[in-house]
């Protein structure tokens, strides 16, 4: 057998043999259980060449899968010239190595495919790091059970042969060895830790400097149609691929709602089941969007059987986030396409605040701004401000962050009934003041 590199764990271009253990308790799609493996291996650049399941009532410790599974993935993977074997579970290291010895091939587990396609994905140094920092703190536990070139230290001094690691006369060089590895690792997460925490005051600063604006954020499944949606609503431009997690970086741009009404939206990464959890936290910092939104648009695509699935799965990122308590608006995206009607009828009935709509047609995206313009008009207050005929400039801010319901003109003034936020409406009296406010401001509305 050939030694196999833990280090190089990307599949692109491989033939792979997928495989999924079912325990019992564990919600999976009946119809196509290993659909959402499938793609996320597509994703990583990998050609899908077979696939099988086993239930089973709990793990094998050994090899996770029953005991005759091993022999049988070696088979179905000579069958189907595979080169890496790719399972839907979370697997421990032992396993991982267990497994390899029989089926002879590259192992990963559902969290290494993710991090490998983070990985493909990262454009931007803070994509990049963030990616980094979590395969570390994913291999750091894991440098014993992973790595071959430990093992390859074994007979140097009177050991029996690969795999003795620890026998006569290797032990202390292995152990020294696996120390250095280990500080190695260590350093490099202190350093990634240290290079993040300035990216997170930095993101963190920015939005609370927009806490004055009215802020939007997009989540979802990935690819739930995020990116077609803020592309459709604004000019932002942002990449739009048929691929799992074609989007790793927010984008956040102004999205005007007609009346001189205008929001901030943001398309954030999408979510995916079983999301690794050192994943989350390390991109952190990326979904400070979502975080601090005023409104969550959680974009559902309908057109999937597994769409109840998927909601239940970004409910359960956005809890882990800490943003579950924030108000949404749920999407029922590509509804021009569903070929189910009755998906769509259960989430209408499960989830509130629905709304169809079709991101890349159009439809339904009207009555989204109108909903959308209904939840930033609570925000706002009616009121009567003058302004100096000659303040052009001015004039041009109240008509970018207020709604103008009317104007009158004077001999040296303009007067305008506007619906205006009120922390807008002080600062720009704060620093204009040639502005008057004729009408005191009344209590936001709650209607």
């Amino acid at each position: 057998m050939a030694e196999l590199v833990r280090e190089d764990l990307s599949v692109q271009r491989e033939r792979a043999l997928l495989v999924k253990v079912i325990l019992p308790g564990v919600d999976f799609d009946v119809r196509n259980p290993l659909g959402e493996l499938a793609s996320l291996a597509e994703a990583a650049g990998a050609e899908v060449a077979d696939g099988m399941t086993q239930k089973r009532m709990r793990p094998s410790a050994r090899t996770y899968a029953g005991r005759g599974k091993p022999q049988e993935s070696r088979d179905r993977a000579d069958a189907g010239d595979a080169t890496v074997v790719i399972f839907d579970n979370e697997l421990a290291p032992s396993q991982i190595r267990a497994l390899e010895k029989v089926i002879e091939r590259k192992i990963l587990d559902r969290s290494e495919l993710i991090l490998d396609i983070f990985a493909a994905r990262a454009q931007t140094l803070e994509a990049r790091l963030q990616v980094e920092l979590a395969q570390l703190q994913y291999t750091a536990p894991r440098l014993r059970g992973m790595w071959t070139h430990l093992e390859r230290i074994a007979g140097a001094g009177g050991g029996t042969g690969v795999g003795t690691v620890g026998g006569i006369g290797t032990r202390g060089p292995g152990e020294r060895q696996i120390e250095i590895d280990r500080r190695i690792v260590g350093r490099r997460i202190a350093y990634l830790k240290r290079e993040l925490a300035g990216i997170d005051r930095r993101k963190i600063r920015e939005v609370r400097a927009r806490r004055d604006e009215f802020t939007v954020s997009l989540v979802g499944y990935t690819n739930a149609g995020k990116s077609t949606l803020i592309n459709a609503l604004t000019d932002a431009g942002q990449h739009v691929e048929d691929k799992l997690f074609a989007t790793l970086d927010t984008k956040t741009t102004r999205w005007a709602l007609g009346e001189g009404q205008s929001v901030l939206l943001s398309d954030t990464v999408g979510f995916v089941r079983d999301l690794p959890h050192r994943l989350v936290a390390s991109f952190r910092a990326t979904l400070e969007a979502a975080i601090h939104a005023d409104l969550l648009l959680h974009v559902v695509d309908v057109s999937v059987q597994d769409a109840p699935r998927q909601v239940t799965a970004v409910g359960q990122v956005l809890e882990e986030l800490g943003c579950a308590g924030t108000p949404t608006m749920n999407l029922l995206n590509k509804c021009d396409i569903a070929s189910d009607t009755s998906i769509m009828q259960v989430l209408e009935n499960r989830l509130p605040a629905t709304l169809r709509i079709s991101a890349a047609t159009g439809r339904g995206l009207e009555e989204l701004v109108e909903r959308v313009r209904e939840r930033l008009n609570i925000k706002t207050i009616d009121a009567i401000i003058r302004v100096p005929v000659h303040e052009g400039k001015l004039i041009a801010q109240i008509d970018q962050k207020a709604s103008v319901l009317e104007r009158r003109y004077g001999s040296t003034y303009v007067e305008m009934d506007v619906r205006i936020d009120p922390t807008h409406l002080d600062q720009l009296a704060g620093r204009h003041p040639g502005l008057e406010i004729v009408s005191p401001a009344p209590p936001p509305r709650t209607d």
